[in-house]
């Protein structure tokens, strides 16, 4: 058994490609740690973060429901990376002895993924999210007053508006709009990249969450889903010769981050993005 125990806290989880990636560093760097899969539905995620000294875990990643309930909880009951606060979602926990402290890579891991595999600068671009989850709200907020124009849809109008909140803390407020389904093709007509911030994508036969017809020419499209090799979205986009990727890139950087958090070394990144895409082509 491994000296130093890391995860993925979520609900579900089984998806998750993390455990490749991590592991691969683990070994590639001698590192003696293991990395886990943990699924935990909301109503334990306070007590599974109590437990967590008591069960050897050195860090943890958080994913889908639990990033914006993780900074929640540790603010009252941990530490928080000021980084984090900002982005108003932690991702990414490390046991100090001090206590378990909250950390953020989402940003700057899609900031990274953005440009270096999308080939797109946001700054003074128009931005459209579909989706106001903890992800969404990270990447918002990394964003910060960078983007001339985001645009926020997301079905559950109460999350579009705790993101506005969270940005008006700290940046233009005149920036950010929330987008209902009166003004969604016109928001989109006018932005230069789309961020699918929603689960939609992540089951093989989901259909696209935007019709083809919105997907104009110029457009760029960032899909979060990175489970999948191709979601409908991306591949209604490369049809519509529109640059488009999933989030691969952003998960493997996000990953990175995290992994030089956790351990002080920098992370194989080389290493790290092979086993993710033997892991995806292995599924």
């Amino acid at each position: 058994m491994a000296t130093q125990l890391y995860g993925l806290v979520g609900h579900p989880v089984r998806h998750s490609l993390s455990p490749a990636m991590q592991n691969a560093a683990f070994e590639t760097l001698g590192i003696d740690a293991e990395y886990k899969l943990f699924d935990v539905p909301p109503s334990g995620l306070a007590e599974f973060f109590r437990g967590i000294p008591d069960n050897s875990v050195s860090g943890i990643n958080v994913t889908i429901p639990h990033k914006i309930k993780a900074k929640e909880y540790l603010e009252k009951n941990g530490l928080i990376d000021e980084n984090a606060i900002r982005l108003g979602a932690v991702n990414t926990v490390k046991v100090t002895q001090d206590g378990l402290k909250g950390f953020n890579t989402d940003g700057p891991g899609f900031y990274r993924s953005l440009v270096e595999d999308l080939k797109f600068e946001p700054e003074n671009k128009t931005v459209f999210f579909m989706g106001a989850g903890g992800a969404a709200v990270a990447i918002i907020m990394y964003l910060g007053n960078g983007p001339a124009k985001i645009f926020v849809h997301d079905i559950e109008k109460g999350k579009a508006k705790e993101v506005w909140k969270q940005y008006s803390k700290f940046y233009d407020p005149e920036k950010l709009s929330i987008v209902d389904k009166t003004g969604f093709d016109e928001a989109l007509e006018a932005s230069d990249l789309l961020v699918n911030a929603t689960p939609v994508g992540m089951k093989e036969r989901d259909p696209s969450p935007v019709d083809k017809s919105l997907l104009h020419r110029g457009l760029y499209i960032y899909d979060l889903v990175y489970n999948v090799t191709e979601t409908a979205l991306v591949k209604e986009a490369l049809r519509m010769k529109c640059h488009a990727v999933t989030g691969l890139g952003m998960l493997l950087r996000q990953g990175a981050i995290a992994f030089e958090i956790w351990t002080g070394q920098k992370a194989p990144l080389d290493i790290m993005k092979k086993a993710l895409k033997a892991a995806l082509k292995a599924r």
